[in-house]
């Protein structure tokens, strides 16, 4: 409890937070604690004037009471504000942390990813398969999992993931389908081991498409399977980059794979990846494409991860134009909401899930906390990106995780180490960036990627103002949301 001692000394400053308006109605996003308040009149006014000079205690509560409030109610705002930190003062400790807390050293495991190949039948020009962190050829190391090693994977996961009801295996490659007879296995074994503990598991994967068959459809609607297909857009951009080793493109193998697919495959949404590279950036086009003329229920678009000096970097003028064409269809997706109806623009839901979530990321992701990916040979890794990067290798599967070599990784990815992020507001949902790109980028997992800086706090703004234009219009959307988001 603050002391009425601590609250009438001292001098009152604005707290770390930022200010964005939607629907006519003021919000604060409060970066302490990534959370997002709605301000009266009243409140808005007093804290834009503290953002101009500091306060005393007097002087903070009479600018509330000029602005409206009684006394007791002006004395109640001025705690709530401390509490959230909306306010700060010298003179009162902070109720809320001030960065999350670092993860305890025996983080329970929730997902692994078996990457049960690391051959493919294509060769896509911009894959990072072998990229700058690894060696082209993996010398003495299997190129397909076997059934030993993918067991004994599940075993772990069950085993490691105390505490967790729920769990989840995702399938990658390489081509993930190129090792099917495999991914049969593992699901009938997972499923097995699972409900033997009372549990329950789920599934996923990663593909290029182009081996899909009626047998697989079958199988992957059967077991509830989530499929992401790894695809750039119509034929023209498809065939750019995502081609096979003899230079042939691959949009005409797979589009009516894919029409199956979405027809056929009625458990569970199916979802296309799209990595913007240079002359492949005209997103509104490409999602029209996935979204109206093939009928993926989510696309999603991700620039190419690259070093910074490869041919198919996107250059600044055009990742301004992409952010253009992400604002377009970010608001198709409110007026979408608005009306009650979901969108499949995906960068936008997955932002707006995790402000209904209200996180507060220590790390960028999963990698090396609640997820680990794992090679073919069985070695541990942060996550799919780093399999088979020998100089990012947590463990073995059969002799567990190295705990020091995890230690340092995730110190190294907190977002308290990375300075940059110290002054960011939006670092409570971003937290300096995917470890690979950081790594790719900069040679340092724990690198902010500081080439992305604007464009991420211009498009968590935009994503702010979505939610606070629908909480304020259509407030029961976000609750339906979360439902079927599995948020709630």
């Amino acid at each position: 409890m603050t002391s009425m001692t601590a609250l009438t000394s001292g001098r009152y400053r604005r707290g770390e937070l930022h200010e964005f308006e939607a629907a006519g109605q003021p919000f604060m996003y409060l970066v302490s604690a990534g959370a997002i308040f709605a301000l009266d009149e009243g409140a808005n006014a007093v804290l834009r004037k503290l953002g101009q000079v500091d306060m005393s205690h007097a002087e903070l509560a009479q600018a509330l009471r000029d602005a409206g409030y009684d006394r007791a109610d002006a004395e109640e705002l001025i705690r709530e504000l401390l509490f959230v930190q909306g306010i700060v003062s010298d003179a009162v400790r902070p109720a809320v942390a001030p960065s999350p807390a670092t993860p305890p050293a025996d983080f329970p495991l929730q997902a692994l990813v078996l990457n049960v190949t690391n051959q493919c039948n294509l060769a896509c020009t911009y894959c990072y398969e072998f990229g700058a962190d690894k060696i082209a050829t993996p010398q003495g190391k299997p190129k397909f999992m076997t059934p030993e090693t993918a067991k004994a994977s599940v075993d772990f996961l069950l085993e490691k993931s105390a505490g967790h009801q729920a769990v989840h295996i995702t399938f990658f490659g390489g081509e993930t389908l190129m090792n099917f007879k495999l991914l049969r296995e593992v699901v009938l074994y997972a499923r097995g081991r699972a409900e033997a503990q009372g549990r329950t598991i789920g599934f996923s994967l990663t593909t290029n498409a182009t081996l899909l068959t009626d047998e697989i459809i079958a199988f992957l609607s059967e077991h509830e399977i989530g499929v992401t297909v790894s695809m750039d857009g119509p034929p023209d951009l498809q065939d750019k980059h995502r081609v096979y080793k003899s230079g042939k493109g691959s949009y005409a193998v797979i589009e009516p794979r894919l029409r199956k697919l979405i027809a056929q495959h009625r458990t569970r949404a199916i979802t296309a990846r799209v990595t913007l590279t240079d002359g492949v950036t005209d997103v509104i086009r490409i999602y029209r494409h996935l979204k109206d003329d093939l009928g993926f229920h989510e696309v999603g678009f991700a620039p190419v991860t690259n070093s910074g000096d490869r041919d198919y970097m996107i250059g600044d003028g055009a990742m301004d134009e992409v952010l253009a064409q992400f604002h377009e269809l970010a608001a198709e997706w409110l007026e979408h909401a608005l009306r009650g109806e979901m969108h499949g623009f995906s960068n936008v839901s997955e932002t707006i899930g995790e402000l209904i979530q209200g996180v507060n990321k220590s790390h960028p992701c999963g990698a090396g906390l609640g997820l680990l990916g794992v090679s073919p040979s069985g070695d541990l890794s942060p996550c799919h990106r780093f399999t088979d990067a020998d100089t990012h290798t947590l463990g073995h599967i059969a002799t567990g995780i190295d705990a020091d070599k995890r230690e340092d990784f995730l110190s190294r990815g907190h977002v308290s180490a990375k300075y940059e992020c110290q002054t960011c507001w939006a670092r409570p949902l971003c937290a300096g960036g995917c470890h690979h790109e950081a790594f790719v980028r900069y040679g340092d997992t724990g690198h902010a990627n500081l080439h992305y800086c604007d464009w991420i706090r211009e498009w968590t703004d935009a994503c702010l103002r979505i939610y606070g234009a629908v909480s304020v219009q259509n407030p029961d959307f976000l609750e339906r949301f979360a439902a079927r988001k599995g948020l709630s």
